[in-house]
């Protein structure tokens, strides 16, 4: 049985389309490795990839893509509205089939020392693969971003969990875990007012005490001149998408705004596209067999 796994690394890069485009490149020299998306962000600075593949080929592959980047991008002339700490700022892993969480944490402590010993780029170990509660959480580990790091290094709290506690001076640290599916989902208002979105942030994320597996922050889109609340949800079977939409409506309405438009950034699966479906229309027996391509689909 094949070792089926997906990964969505983040790079720090989002407006250089050659560069995008070079980076991206390195996966497909694998032909076990799909490319389901490539979704850039220019008011973020940010370029997300998302792939599957054998375990093996992937976690080749990333080495290679995150080589080209740290090759390609320097931090110390990147400005974005996104948090980062790294030329390849986050690497996830997901086992989707054939693989355990346990057996895949092998292949990311593999990686990591790799980056470190070829790369010289020191990596920290976050959700399912971190060392403590503290590194569970990315945001933990961004806090400072890029700007910061040599400082924050220096503390033995915030020591890599791989290399010297000193960062690559183009190219930052980089964070490597194991986790589940999340959906990246954010929602732009109907004002530039970025303070709003930071106040409803802040009020609808776990870590301010709202919604269990929700992470939320608020940032100003220069491109779209309007505030938006990015989101991050960890788990959507229990945190449904429609849930989070609602919430925000509400709140933005209670600040005299509305939702202008969502967007996701990468891919989400079916079954939560069918639950908020479902909720809106009030049809409480729609599931996956009621699609005719997953009818179609799931039995060839």
């Amino acid at each position: 049985m094949k070792k089926l796994v997906e990964s969505v690394p983040n790079i720090s890069e989002g407006r250089d389309k050659d560069v995008i485009e070079e980076i991206v490149n390195e996966f497909k020299k694998f032909k076990n490795i799909k490319i389901l998306e490539v979704s850039s962000d220019e008011s973020h600075n940010r370029t997300v990839v998302t792939i599957v593949g054998n375990v093996d080929d992937v976690v080749e592959g990333l080495f290679y893509f995150t080589k080209k980047a740290v090759e390609l991008i320097d931090l110390n002339k990147h400005k974005g509205e996104h948090p980062r700490i790294g030329a390849v700022d986050v690497i996830p892993l997901i086992p989707i089939s054939g693989i355990t969480k346990n057996e895949l944490n092998n292949y990311v402590k593999l990686l990591g020392e790799r980056i470190w010993n070829e790369l010289n780029v020191p990596v920290y170990f976050y959700a399912d693969s971190a060392a403590n509660e503290e590194r569970r959480k990315l945001p933990n580990i961004r806090k400072g971003e890029f700007e910061g790091l040599v400082e924050k290094m220096k503390e033995p709290n915030w020591h890599p969990d791989i290399g010297n506690p000193i960062p690559h001076s183009t190219a930052g640290a980089t964070v490597i875990g194991v986790r589940e599916f999340l959906i990246a989902y954010n929602i732009n208002l109907a004002t530039p007012d970025v303070s709003i979105a930071e106040k409803i942030a802040k009020s609808i994320r776990e870590s301010s005490g709202g919604l269990m597996y929700l992470q939320a922050r608020g940032f100003y889109l220069e491109d779209k001149n309007c505030a938006q609340v990015s989101m991050n949800i960890l788990n959507f079977k229990k945190l449904p998408l429609y849930r989070v939409y609602e919430i925000v409506k509400m709140e933005a309405e209670k600040y005299g705004t509305y939702i202008k438009e969502s967007e996701l950034v990468g891919l989400i699966p079916l079954k939560a596209v069918l639950d908020s479906f479902s909720f809106y229309i009030k049809l409480p027996e729609l599931n996956l067999d009621k699609v005719i391509e997953y009818k179609i689909w799931g039995e060839e």
